[in-house]
């Protein structure tokens, strides 16, 4: 479906090197229109990830060449659906909505995108564009960690490393919601906002080595790794399961790491859930700042006291 003409421009921030966050530039990109089973959307907000200047889809082709530059990033999002290419069913231009698009392809860090309609899911009528964009990778990662690979149930223990951060919050918020004990690793600036989301107990980390303290945990969901991943395997009982999403961890060594380390992929069924989890009062979302569109390399070269910090983009 053509939407725009051709040679329409959009505002977007492209990144132009992989030399960090002074290779962004927000300037004129091609306005893109989707393609068979694509949805455009008119981008309201989108979350900024940092190690997403690492990822592999950011420097690489699905079959492993070199990506041509520039690119634009942030792959979460929430915003109004523009248009919808052939052979799209079940959503209706104006309907708003939050979720992914392809790690290979541009993502929402502009004022348009395109995305799959089954990664995809109705915004929450709850929250603001910029709660639903800091939701989509994080809410879906505590998700498929706690409740498709750790089978978290009632009763058990949980430590969450990291847990004032994007993924961390939802890890905690998810594991209390399905009654567990939940343990978190924060700093004390910190500690307040992670009992709020759910902890029981709230370590700091800065002060306490949570293995002197944490023993016979059923799950660790590391967030963090390196060191912390490696003295968290003292504190599971027997049968316990870690599950990590540090980055290093893909290529590590030993085999039990590998086997705790998962990348997220885009759910629909999951991600309507994770909204009426929001609507029924029982999520909340952590954004630590909302910057405009053409602030992105400082949003960038920010880090984030708690949560995400996300990119809004201002209504024509």
């Amino acid at each position: 479906m053509t939407v725009f003409p051709e040679d329409t421009k959009m505002k977007a921030l492209r990144l132009h090197s992989l030399d960090g966050p002074d290779a962004f530039a927000y300037e004129d990109a091609p306005a893109p229109n989707p393609g068979p089973g694509e949805v455009l959307i008119r981008v309201r907000a989108a979350a900024v990830t940092p190690t997403e200047l690492f990822w592999y889809p950011t420097a690489h082709t699905p079959a492993g060449a070199a990506r041509p530059l520039p690119v634009i990033l942030g792959h979460e999002f929430s915003g109004v659906v523009a248009g919808l290419g052939p052979a799209v069913t079940g959503l209706t231009e104006g309907d708003e909505v939050f979720g992914l698009n392809d790690w290979f392809a541009d993502g929402a860090q502009a004022e348009y995108c395109v995305a799959r309609p089954d990664d995809l899911a109705p915004k929450p009528r709850s929250i603001d564009h910029a709660q639903a964009a800091a939701a989509p990778i994080s809410a879906l990662t505590a998700w498929q960690g706690l409740i498709e690979r750790a089978r978290v149930s009632v009763g058990e223990r949980v430590l969450v490393h990291g847990a004032a951060g994007g993924v961390g919050a939802f890890a905690v918020q998810l594991a209390h919601d399905r009654g567990a004990y939940v343990i978190g690793t924060a700093s004390a600036r910190n500690r307040d906002v992670v009992r709020e989301l759910g902890a029981d107990t709230v370590i700091d980390y800065r002060a306490t080595r949570f293995e002197e303290v944490v023993k016979d945990a059923d799950i660790v969901f590391d967030t963090v790794g390196g060191e912390t991943l490696q003295r968290s395997w003292k504190v599971l009982k027997p049968g316990g399961r870690m599950v990590t999403i540090a980055v290093q961890s893909e290529t590590a060594a030993d085999a039990a790491t590998k086997a705790a380390f998962f990348i997220v992929q885009p759910n629909r069924e999951q991600l309507t859930e994770i909204g009426r989890l929001f609507d029924a009062g029982r999520f909340r979302s952590l954004v630590d700042a909302a910057l405009p569109l053409a602030q992105g390399r400082d949003a960038y070269r920010r880090k984030p006291l708690r949560g995400k910090i996300v990119l809004e983009v201002a209504e024509k």
